[in-house]
């Protein structure tokens, strides 16, 4: 983003997920800790406080909000007139809906420069499970998402593919107890090295993820799946879209993902058909995406008897 005004960065996450060690942390580093003014707003309280004769150190004055609807265009005005500050730090209530801040229209002079979530990789399974809608709503406009205290047996490939079923573009980190990135290997429940690459009837959304943030591990690759057709006027002469239905937030929260496919036989396929395709993956522009990414080519599509389970999932 282009910083045309105060910059707003927005920092999301749950409770004692880390926000205010992460805050803490960038605000003492060079790049941040210039001499200019930033403004503190703390929407929640945790255990780690802000030390006021730190924050005096870093030119930062903290100002706290207790309930979601103090948060408007005219509690911004008046902080602007009241502190002059040179940027924003929000540190986000967990509880509080994204859209507060997002759908805001901001007072003239501030602008939503970056929003940043972060989780805590230990608890990250707990609240995906019991409350995907907010994690959803947290990451699915976020530039950054950082997961810290991170061991490399915490099923992290799976953290990375519930992100990038919402969110395609942001940053994904993984950090240790001591703030060191982790590196880890990915991994995938079917064999990449395969002649044919077998996807399994459970994995399509693991493919279907995997394939649009790994171009160089699938591209010229064969692969082998079963799919749903779609076929619309609106798709290429010779092609169809063979997918499924995903479901990337809550039961109410059903998209049909797949990749186009070519295929010689195209016109003979009809929509909603099970099938089975078995079909070389090209990374390439494609002007029903407007953009570059997987097609496919299809040497052969078969019928084949609907799976177990209609929805796919991400992990």
């Amino acid at each position: 983003m282009q910083n045309t005004g105060i910059p707003i960065y927005l920092i999301n996450g749950f409770l004692e997920g880390g926000k205010t060690e992460f805050i803490r942390f960038t605000m003492q580093q060079e790049y941040f800790n210039d001499g200019e003014k930033t403004l503190l707003i703390v929407c929640e309280e945790g255990e780690e406080e802000y030390e006021p004769a730190v924050l005096a150190k870093l030119h930062a004055v903290m100002v706290t909000l207790d309930a979601e609807k103090e948060l408007t265009p005219e509690f911004l005005r008046e902080m602007k007139k009241k502190y002059r500050p040179d940027r924003v730090i929000i540190e986000y209530n967990g509880m509080w809906r994204m859209s507060t801040l997002t759908e805001m229209k901001l007072p003239a002079g501030f602008e939503l420069y970056q929003i940043i979530s972060i989780f805590d990789a230990s608890t990250f399974q707990l609240y995906l499970n019991n409350m995907k809608s907010l994690v959803v709503d947290m990451v699915s406009l976020a530039d950054m998402i950082v997961f810290n205290r991170c061991t490399t047996d915490m099923p992290l490939s799976m953290f990375k593919r519930s992100i990038r079923a919402v969110n395609r573009a942001g940053e994904v980190i993984f950090e240790d107890g001591e703030g060191e990135l982790v590196q880890f290997e990915e991994e995938l429940p079917y064999d990449i090295t395969a002649p044919i690459i077998e996807i399994g009837e459970d994995d399509f959304g693991i493919w279907y993820v995997d394939a649009l943030d790994n171009p160089d591990r699938y591209d010229g690759k064969t692969v082998r799946f079963k799919a749903r057709t779609l076929r619309t006027p609106a798709f290429p002469k010779g092609s169809f879209l063979p997918g499924r239905n995903a479901m990337t937030c809550c039961a109410d929260d059903v998209a049909f993902i797949g990749f186009l496919c070519y295929y010689e036989h195209a016109s003979e396929i009809k929509s909603r058909q099970w099938v089975t395709v078995t079909a070389r993956l090209r990374w390439q522009y494609c002007e029903a995406y407007q953009d570059e990414g997987p097609v496919l080519y299809a040497a052969s599509v078969e019928d084949a008897q609907p799976p177990k389970e209609d929805l796919v999932y991400f992990n």
